[in-house]
């Protein structure tokens, strides 16, 4: 199944970039064609550069490592949220923080303080202090909530980064590279592909397009997901073969075929009445009784 379509592309309005007075001419070998003043984006190479982003982020993920979407403008914001919430990654939708990757202590102490705030209020501390001191600290629950919501649970760098709009997101860019994380980011017209481990060419404006990246790199992840937890299965599956374990395929002792006909009708009958204690000539006496085996003798 492809990753992604020349009509969903078109579709979503992909291949539309900036004014040509406005372009990046280190985008020049992304760019098409121009009409009407604006550049068209060649989205042959747009859906390659697609391809190589869903493997690099399909193999991260199945190594163990996380993807953290970035998208702080305002038609990026509700995209990066839902998908990254879908395919249970970390995001960052609002704004982004000097020094969230290369300055990383200093962060985890404020996702610390958010959980501890996020505590009390529901520990019943809260009942204990003045309206004014409630108040303020509601209010910085919701300050950091707004900013490090997305990344509440994240422990560690994240192995690779998903941004939208490169130029907006400059100091995550920035702090990636510094870190030496990956980027995978959509580039328009009038950004900057230098630097960038996985650009992709298209456009970062439109709220359908960006929909659409986002849609791409989080079923990545969710097929990564679903590989890893086969494997497990596989894993796991061999492992009970090795050890001996009973299965339903398996073949119980009390399951096995018993040939009626080595029983005899004396042995039989010998067997049905053991506790009446039958005698010998008693045993004669049945010797000839023909037993139906389809019946059930009660």
């Amino acid at each position: 199944m492809a990753v992604v379509t020349m009509k969903n592309l078109l579709e979503s309005g992909v291949h539309f970039g900036h004014q040509v007075k406005r372009w990046d001419p280190r985008m020049k070998r992304y760019i098409f064609a121009e009409r009407n003043g604006i550049h068209i984006i060649d989205l042959q190479k747009t859906i390659q550069s697609i391809k190589d982003a869903y493997d690099a982020v399909r193999k991260t993920v199945a190594a163990g490592k996380t993807v953290l979407f970035v998208g702080t403008k305002k038609q990026a914001q509700q995209a990066v949220q839902k998908e990254a919430e879908r395919c249970g990654m970390y995001f960052v939708n609002n704004r982004w923080l000097g020094g969230m990757l290369t300055n990383f202590v200093t962060i985890k102490k404020s996702l610390l303080r958010l959980k501890k705030l996020e505590k009390m209020e529901v520990d019943g501390t809260f009942e204990n202090l003045t309206k004014k001191e409630i108040s303020g600290l509601g209010k910085e629950r919701i300050k950091l909530q707004k900013n490090l919501g997305g990344i509440k649970e994240m422990k560690e760098l994240p192995g690779i980064l998903f941004i939208i709009d490169t130029r907006k997101e400059a100091i995550a860019v920035a702090e990636a590279q510094r870190q030496g994380i990956p980027i995978v980011a959509v580039v328009d017209t009038n950004c900057n592909p230098d630097g960038i481990d996985y650009p992709i060419p298209g456009n970062d404006d439109a709220i359908r397009a960006i929909t659409l990246f986002t849609q791409i790199i989080a079923n990545a992840v969710v097929e990564a997901d679903n590989e890893v937890g086969l494997k497990i299965i596989e894993t796991l599956g061999d492992e009970d073969d090795e050890e001996g374990f009973m299965t339903d395929a398996s073949t119980k002792e009390e399951d096995m075929e018993i040939d009626i006909d080595k029983y005899t009708t004396e042995e039989a009958y010998r067997a049905a009445k053991a506790d009446e204690e039958v005698v010998e000539e008693d045993v004669e006496k049945v010797s000839s009784i023909q037993v139906d085996v389809d019946k059930v003798y009660e």
